[in-house]
């Protein structure tokens, strides 16, 4: 797809270059997320599992397969450079994002729900985000062609994603297991430090690069919505098919469209070498999709308007 007002040497020349300590802090600002992320586990947040078992693996599958899966239908079809191809396709195989829960809360959606489907997306993602990356990709020639073209080292690759993400999990579900008081005490803080970590990061780097990103991002703002937009149709009509109830529903919509795009960033720069497209789509799907969910959140709130106890 030829994007209008843009030269495609521009984001075939260009790779987001952080720096070697940066890359450092981005893995790490993730690895204690993901620390902060198994030290919150507990049995409730499965809740839906044993309540809901349809609605909530419906939402399982529509988060680790039918959205990976229509995002390369979407690529087929649109036919975007290679490198925004990979950007679109790494956002599609990482996780929900926290963020999430709290905008299915606020669209008075079925928080518990959410909660059990981040909760699964994250623990899946420890293990199967590097393989099902490297499959998806696999699929659409363009970014075959890409990745073979960096003589990407699977197994290396392999190897850093399950250090950067398995590892710290395995850590924090087993001082939840055995310490759980101290994996109370401390799951708050390290959740605040790895935010802040990463927003230094991500600050710094759009300041590096504002111009860059500015003459990228802009022209493909429109495919950015496009693929959010696909994200949350299909949360949509997986309750619909599943059978959900008005608020599983919003639930299901949100926690799909909603997706861990930091995850994405690190995985990008710091193993997939930062091409410029992927991180301006990454970028925007970062921006954008908390945008849209509070869009969704007011429209859903409008709908319930005049009523009482919701």
């Amino acid at each position: 797809m030829h994007i209008a007002g843009m030269d495609p040497t521009v984001l075939d020349n260009f790779e987001l270059d952080l720096g070697h300590g940066s890359e450092i802090g981005l893995s790490v600002s993730i690895a204690i997320m993901m620390l902060a992320v198994a030290l919150a586990l507990k049995p409730e947040h499965f809740k839906s599992l044993a309540d809901r078992p349809k609605v909530f693996f419906s939402g399982v599958v529509a988060q680790l397969l039918i959205l990976p899966l229509a995002t390369i239908i979407l690529c087929w079809a649109v036919k975007p450079h290679p490198t925004l191809a990979l950007g679109m396709i790494i956002v599609a195989c990482c996780p929900g994002g926290n963020v999430s829960n709290l905008l299915s809360m606020l669209s008075r959606g079925n928080t518990a729900l959410s909660v059990s489907l981040t909760a699964t997306s994250s623990l899946f993602a420890a293990f199967l985000t590097p393989v099902t990356i490297l499959f998806w990709t696999s699929l659409y020639e363009p970014t075959a062609s890409l990745l073979k073209e960096i003589n990407l080292n699977v197994f290396e690759f392999l190897l850093q994603t399950f250090i950067t993400l398995a590892i710290p999990l395995i850590i924090g579900m087993l001082i939840r297991r055995y310490y759980p008081k101290f994996a109370d005490k401390i799951h708050q803080p390290l959740t605040w430090i790895a935010f802040a970590l990463l927003l230094l990061i991500i600050v710094s780097a759009f300041t590096r690069y504002w111009d860059l990103f500015i003459s990228i991002g802009m022209p493909v703002l429109g495919l950015t919505i496009l693929h959010n937009g696909l994200a949350f149709a299909i949360g949509y009509f997986t309750g619909v098919f599943s059978g959900a109830d008005k608020f599983s529903k919003r639930s299901l919509t949100i926690e799909i469209g909603i997706q861990n795009s930091g995850l994405a960033l690190v995985i990008l720069v710091t193993a997939l070498s930062g091409f410029g497209g992927a991180a301006a789509i990454i970028g925007l799907w970062g921006t954008w999709h908390i945008v849209a969910g509070l869009i969704l959140v007011s429209i859903f709130r409008w709908q319930d308007r005049g009523i009482t106890n919701v």
